[in-house]
């Protein structure tokens, strides 16, 4: 069997439909969205382009599922959840596959992603049965303060395509932990892997109604319309932040809660007393997890001059050995890109800093032939002006700049709209501690280039975004309050 029969057999037409009220149902005008192989540009298959109406037709039926969801019992929220869990690991191979066909990454990094994105769906059927008010006395006496959480209500996710499973796990887990209901919009691109999930959700017990997914052409106007429904009640976003900004805008008329996972521009700090070797290992990761196509990439790599060298060497090195191909062969490690905008955009962030005169140590080319292929590249000598250090590369591309004191890394870390994620090599416990206060970024990593966690908060500060998803705070972002004042007896 090929792949592309494995991926029929897995998603046959009936489940390459819209998801709502508990049914696969077809898109009201017929139409369908074409799912491009981005190894060679072929369609790999269709899936249904869901209308307005179709929009509107979930929402109903997340509203109308409200009410009994919430009243669920906690505990029954979080076994579905563990159930969900279970079956996510044991199809693992099976989803890693189809995200591989449909985003490009290896297989071997799908399989990473099917774990993470797991453990969303075990972490929070643990919090569903820890959701929690507080009793206390007045301080001035003569009453008490009783508090409860109740869920925020039907909500809206919006996930992006470069993590199709583990950017909507992060959502949906708390959603349901919660006692929310939701519509979910799975970017165009990358449509299979939620279809699948939402399918296994269904299999797991999710009752009817408390998830619908609607795969669209048009995520603008169907963010829109819903955000101007008063049923809807809490936005999840992840994706640029220039689409942030106008969700946040249209949430304004419902005073709709929200959270913006948004762009990154992540600084990879290299001091002279850093472990040079380790201090490539997390390079490796920080940069090529996801062939650079993550918010959280490292890309800028700030590294003091006494070991600048010798860093962009061994980096040079690593990076111009790793395998490019298609991501379902054997030993691929780097995958193709999303598609042939991403691959120009890449392009001409390499060609900006050259001509600004860095060095290019190994890479910088789209190879010839079919898919959207781009050679793992590392740059030294790169200007703080030029296009790959001021604004997110989201391709295989290090950028190397040269810092001489502290104060001068932490200047030009802080040296931007962004504030996701910073990675640091030092050995240095009195400056691990400065650079956690003074660098603006929601996550930091010390001698490590991974900093995602499904028991950690997930987010950034600045342009990055607000809300946390992920670890105790994931869960706060589904939740309301309510104060109960009561006499004394």
């Amino acid at each position: 069997m090929t792949f592309r029969e494995r991926l029929g057999h897995l998603l046959p037409e009936s489940h390459r439909q819209l998801y709502v009220g508990g049914r696969w149902v077809p898109g009201s005008a017929g139409g369908r969205i074409d799912v491009i192989d981005p190894a060679d540009g072929s369609v790999l298959t269709d899936v249904a382009d869901g209308t307005l109406d179709d929009a509107r037709a979930a929402l109903d039926a997340a509203a109308a599922a409200q009410a009994d969801w919430a009243a669920t019992a906690p505990r029954e929220r979080g076994e579905i959840l563990r159930r969900a869990f279970g079956l996510v690991t044991a199809h693992a191979d099976d989803l890693a596959l189809v995200m591989s066909l449909e985003m490009g990454k290896p297989i071997a990094e799908a399989k990473g992603e099917v774990t993470y994105g797991a453990e969303f769906l075990r972490w929070f059927s643990e919090e569903a049965v820890r959701i929690h008010g507080r009793w206390m006395h007045n301080p001035a006496g003569g009453s008490r303060l009783l508090t409860v959480r109740k869920p925020v209500g039907p909500c809206l996710f919006i996930t992006p395509w470069n993590f199709p499973l583990a950017m909507g796990t992060r959502k949906i887990g708390p959603a349901i932990a919660a006692g929310c209901t939701m519509v979910v919009k799975p970017a165009a691109q990358t449509p299979l892997t939620m279809l699948m999930l939402a399918g296994l959700l269904a299999e797991a017990g999710l009752p009817a109604g408390v998830l619908n997914v609607v795969t669209t052409s048009d995520s603008g106007a169907l963010s829109s319309t819903l955000q101007a429904d008063a049923r809807l009640r809490k936005v999840s976003f992840t994706g640029s932040t220039s689409v942030g900004k106008k969700i946040v805008e249209q949430s304004a008329d419902q005073l709709q809660r929200v959270s913006m996972e948004l762009g990154g521009n992540a600084p990879f700090l290299v001091f002279a007393d850093a472990d040079v070797d380790a201090a490539v290992d997390g390079a490796m990761l920080a940069k090529m997890r996801n062939m650079g196509e993550a918010c959280t990439s490292a890309n800028r790599f700030l590294v003091e001059a006494p070991v600048a060298e010798e860093f962009a060497t061994k980096l040079a090195e690593r990076m111009g050995a790793l395998r490019v191909g298609r991501g379902q062969d054997v030993g691929v490690q780097v995958g193709p890109l999303i598609d042939a905008k991403v691959v120009a955009s890449v392009k001409a962030s390499v060609e900006d800093a050259v001509a600004r005169g860095a060095r290019l140590l190994t890479g910088g080319q789209a190879p010839e032939g079919d898919g959207y292929f781009f050679t793992p590249t590392v740059l030294a000598d790169v200007p703080v002006d030029a296009d790959a250090v001021t604004a997110e590369t989201f391709g295989p591309v290090a950028p190397i700049t040269t810092f001489t004191e502290e104060d001068e890394a932490i200047r030009l870390a802080n040296a931007t709209e962004y504030g996701l994620a910073a990675y640091a090599y030092t050995r240095d416990l009195a400056r691990t501690i400065r650079l956690a206060e003074r660098l603006e970024t929601g996550m930091l990593g010390i001698n490590t280039g991974l900093v995602s966690n499904p028991a950690a908060p997930f987010g950034g500060v600045k342009a990055s975004g607000f809300g946390r998803e992920g670890g105790f705070e994931g869960i706060e972002e589904y939740l309301d309050t309510t104060y109960v004042a009561l006499p004394a007896g």
